[in-house]
């Protein structure tokens, strides 16, 4: 008998790897998407910005398994190249809104749905829906606008879905990862360094995807399932914005 079933998006490296491996330790049976193969037997290929590939991946995890008790959105992608708000082009634009949010929204959208017809037919189940945003939601970074602009959206819509969702006992929450060393960061990683090293965090170095799982799990926990529309930013403090 399926106890849990957690579907994580872009969990094939980095935060979602990390996010999916934590959930699969708290007996979650987990659910692993990307667009790249990936030899797992519970890995359904999907990406978030295609209308066609949502559909299939839900409906696959209800033929499947027949519940979906978690979805984390952590799927995002970052502009294929860094260039001055002036410059940023409407191809980059798009592309990069299309999968962070347009992507996002509609998982939200799907998952909820189904998590409400799920309701109507298992005992004791209390879905939830965790969406990976960025810092990049309120602080300004004006050589991958699109990016800032994407992870902002993200934020209003953990907002919009934990409103609608509260009153049906599903709640949405929102993760804030900073700076996390993985492959979107590994190129600037010792400039990150030099930055945390000068004060730019209260803790002294750069997050790991760990962390940011760490906050998944508390979220997943129960405990926190009054707090609707919770965000909790995993960055070292960087949301202090000290003096």
């Amino acid at each position: 008998m399926i106890e849990k079933v957690a579907a994580i998006t872009g969990s094939t490296r980095g935060i979602g790897k990390a996010i999916a491996d934590a959930l699969a330790g708290e007996g979650y049976l987990v659910v692993r998407s990307g667009t790249k193969p990936l030899d797992d037997a519970n890995y359904i290929p999907c990406d978030i910005s295609n209308a066609e590939d949502r559909e299939r991946f839900f409906d696959e995890i209800r033929r499947r398994y027949g519940r979906l008790d978690l979805l984390v959105n952590n799927a995002g992608v970052a502009p294929l190249e860094r260039l001055d708000l002036l410059q940023t082009t409407e191809e980059s634009f798009r592309r990069v809104l299309d999968i962070n949010l347009l992507g996002t929204f509609f998982m939200c959208q799907r998952a909820a749905n189904d998590m409400l017809a799920y309701q109507s037919t298992l005992g004791d189940y209390r879905p939830r829906i965790v969406n990976i945003s960025s810092i990049s939601a309120y602080a300004s970074s004006v050589t991958r606008g699109e990016y800032c602009v994407s992870k902002a959206g993200v934020s209003m819509a953990t907002r919009l879905f934990a409103d609608r969702l509260a009153r049906h006992g599903i709640p949405v929450f929102e993760v804030r990862p900073g700076i996390i060393l993985t492959d979107m960061t590994a190129p600037a990683a010792e400039k990150y360094r030099t930055m945390i090293a000068e004060g730019l965090t209260p803790v002294p170095r750069m997050g790991r995807p760990e962390d940011v799982a760490d906050c998944v799990l508390a979220l997943c926990s129960g405990r926190l399932d009054f707090a609707a529309g919770q965000v909790i930013d995993a960055d070292g403090g960087f949301h202090l914005r000290r003096l």
